[in-house]
């Protein structure tokens, strides 16, 4: 996994977790520590968003398995 997929994906489990906060309890933990509608807070949810969309082409990114690579090996020699 490359780091901007780490990146992309830390980001979005902050950003379900803090929605979590808002549905069960109805706190936002990034308006509370960054401010209600502050330039910080907004691109916090900017990039949570930007990180969604980056993740959507991790669904259809091709997957390899270590069984296919040992495959490949055997069968290349």
């Amino acid at each position: 996994m490359s780091t901007l997929s780490k990146v992309a994906l830390t980001l979005l489990i902050i950003g379900g977790l803090n929605w979590l906060l808002v549905g069960l309890f109805q706190f936002d933990l990034v308006a509370a520590i960054f401010g209600q509608n502050s330039a910080l807070s907004r691109l916090i949810y900017v990039l949570v968003g930007l990180s969604a969309i980056y993740c959507i082409s991790l669904l259809f990114k091709p997957t390899t398995r270590r069984a296919d690579i040992r495959d490949d090996v055997r069968r290349a020699a």
